[in-house]
């Protein structure tokens, strides 16, 4: 039998009920009298609060005092990038005029070669033949040059990144308040700020360049490292660092030597994590100078070209998925037990890796198919991506045409109406009430705050377009992929389907999936809510998959034993246990929709997204800002509140 709880445990969480259905009740009663009380419907325009003006007055000062600090660190970084670019992509080149020598970029045949040799290392044949696999088909489908430009990019940027998220994450590590009261909301709005408007300051500090994209893209990237990091070190076992204290470490040795590599395997996690989010960059950061794979997926969509957008897209999931199957190896990998003389035995892969490299760039400068893969030889795929659509196009175009029409008109767009006509005030209240009966007083403080910024911003329309268009998206995304990750939880061979298009799906570049979308649905809402379930479903059915995987089997085997059917065994063991796991899919699942919106003002949506697309084209750093601000508050609020419902779940079961 299971304890009851105390009275005054029940009486809070009767009191917190009573709390939330009076605001609704309040929310309701401002509704039917918005005539009476507009100032609490709309937000007055008198009573708006400047943020736009004074962020943009901030950031003017900055451009006008600090340009010459940030033009000589762009410079200073420029170094490292560029040489990787010519390592990569470009050659040296020594001198200047007809007398200028030129060093030759590494052979494409010795890239792919060290691809192979690190995935045979590090993961066997199979892994072997995936790199190595990979990388040869970036030059026979002849996007090489771009694909060399965005791994120079990635090769700078992730250890900048890794380093950077390492540092930080040991200093919250080391103080948590530091940690609760600066790290932790500064990584909230880092993860939650729409990519795009990481831009427009970046075009104000350091011009449009590749050290732009690069910041950008490291801006956008670091967060998960450090999470990684205190994650790790936090779970590092109290008997290992009592070992340590025994054995005389001092502060220092204790933290390199003992906690870092007991560590290892959540960091790897970060910098798998890193290396995911600075590809899923590498188109947004192109607008400002990035290059390589991702300008040549953005010209191909500005010309609705869309079998050179989806040969471009492939080959940035080419590496991705190469890089994510490599980092996964090392972070499995097991190290020596016994220590290894000689330096053969302690670098002899280095020196494999680097002897490659070395010959087949030497032979690259008499054999000319080394140096450059051969055009007679390159493939594509263009022509059958646009023959798919344009089939498509031509046979289903009616069926199509009536479940746009169908899914805008009794969906979409009572839906929107719905929340546009929420009383600003109201919704205030509701949310406010929430936070006090989920996470006490502080949650609810921080929710109004948080909310509060959206109306007197002057952005509630929007904010309420941006709050339709993704709490739509989550639901389908909700409806598909919970049953679906349900479906995959019960069979190994439905995983093994799943799973591989749910990595298609993260990786792949969303543009890519929005302009088949746009050839098939025009633009509108329901184009950019199709594009956004395409990427929130990702987290619903890993989340639910893993969740009911995770169930303790002493606890299924006991539902057997009392005479559970499948269906009770599911409904009352299975799902109540998984659902702290299932409700962190859906809270992923807000977050990620809401990262999409400014990708949805390219397809015609108004919303924030649209305000932020505006800024970027004028230059506008206080309303772009201030637009990302409010989605990313819109996040802080969805992903508060829900964490805060698992956690009381968890107590309640006594699993917290």
């Amino acid at each position: 039998m299971t304890a009851s709880r105390p009275p005054v445990t029940r009486k809070a969480e009767d009191a917190g009920r009573y709390l939330v259905l009076l605001a609704v009740a309040a929310a309701v009663a401002i509704f039917l009298a918005r005539d009476v009380v507009p100032s609490l419907t709309t937000y007055p325009d008198a009573a708006i609060i400047p943020f736009k003006d004074w962020i943009g007055a901030v950031m003017n000062w900055m451009k006008v005092n600090l340009t010459w600090f940030t033009r000589s660190l762009a410079a200073i970084m420029d170094v490292p990038l560029r040489f990787a670019f010519n390592l990569l992509a470009k050659g040296f080149k020594l001198g200047s005029g007809p007398e200028a020598t030129v060093l030759p970029r590494l052979s494409w045949a010795g890239v792919v070669a060290v691809m192979g040799w690190l995935g045979y290392i590090n993961g066997g044949w199979r892994l072997a033949l995936l790199c190595g696999g990979g990388f040869f088909a970036l030059a026979l489908f002849g996007v090489w040059d771009n694909a060399m430009l965005t791994l120079a990019l990635i090769v700078i940027c992730v250890p900048f990144c890794v380093i950077t998220g390492l540092l930080v994450g040991i200093w919250s590590y080391r103080s948590p308040r530091f940690n609760n009261w600066l790290i932790t909301p500064a990584l909230d709005l880092m993860q939650t700020i729409p990519t795009f408007a990481y831009l427009i300051p970046m075009l104000l500090l350091y011009g449009s360049s590749p050290v732009s994209a690069l910041l950008a893209t490291g801006l956008f990237a670091t967060p998960p490292m450090v999470r990684a990091t205190l994650l790790g070190l936090n779970k590092v076992p109290s008997e290992i660092q009592d070992f340590a204290d025994m054995a005389g470490c001092t502060r220092r040795q204790k933290l390199w030597r003992v906690l870092i590599p007991s560590a290892k395997p959540s960091l790897m996690i970060g910098v798998n994590q890193v290396i995911m989010l600075a590809l899923n960059m590498v188109i947004i950061s192109s607008m400002i100078g990035a290059g390589g794979l991702g300008y040549d997926v953005l010209l191909a969509l500005r010309a609705l070209k869309i079998g050179q957008a989806m040969e471009a897209g492939l080959a940035i999931v080419i590496i991705a998925i190469v890089l994510d199957r490599l980092s996964q190896a090392i972070a499995h990998r097991q190290p020596a037990i016994a220590a290894r003389e000689g330096t053969w035995a302690r670098h002899g892969n280095l020196i494999i890796a680097l002897g490659l490299l070395a010959v087949t760039t030497l032979l690259a400068l008499v054999i000319p198919a080394l140096a450059d893969f051969p055009k007679s030889l390159t493939l594509t795929t263009a022509p059958w991506w646009k023959a798919g659509v344009d089939w498509l196009t031509l046979h289903l175009f009616d069926a199509i045409e009536a479940l746009r029409v169908f899914v805008l008109l009794h969906f979409l767009n009572p839906m929107r109406a719905g929340f546009e006509a929420l009383p600003w005030f109201g919704v205030l209240l509701v949310v406010v009430a929430l936070g006090w009966r989920l996470g006490g007083w502080r949650l609810a403080l921080l929710v109004a705050a948080l909310g509060f910024f959206a109306a007197a911003s002057g952005l509630w329309v929007p904010a309420m377009q941006t709050l339709y268009l993704a709490g739509a998206a989550t639901l389908v995304a909700c409806v598909i992929g919970i049953p679906l990750g349900v479906w995959s939880s019960r069979s190994d061979r439905v995983q093994s389907v799943v799973l591989p298009i749910i990595d298609t799906l993260q990786t792949i570049p969303m543009f890519c999936i929005i302009i088949p979308v746009v050839m098939l649905f025009r633009v509108g809402d329901v184009t950019a809510l199709i594009a956004t379930v395409a990427f929130a479903i990702v987290p619903a059915v890993r989340y639910t998959d893993h969740g009911l995987r995770q169930v303790p089997y002493q606890l299924v085997e006991a539902g057997q034993v009392a005479g559970c059917t499948r269906w009770q065994l599911f409904r009352h063991v299975q799902l109540p246990v998984a659902m702290p796991e299932i409700l962190l899919g859906i809270n992923q699942a807000i977050l990620l929709a809401l990262s999409m919106i400014i990708i949805c003002a390219m397809v015609g949506t108004r919303d924030l997204g649209q305000e932020i697309f505006k800024a970027l084209a004028k230059a506008d750093s206080g309303r772009g800002i201030v637009a990302g601000l409010v989605i990313a508050f819109i996040g802080i609020i969805a992903d508060r509140l829900i964490s805060a419902w698992v956690n009381k779940r968890k107590m309640r079961s006594g699993m917290g």
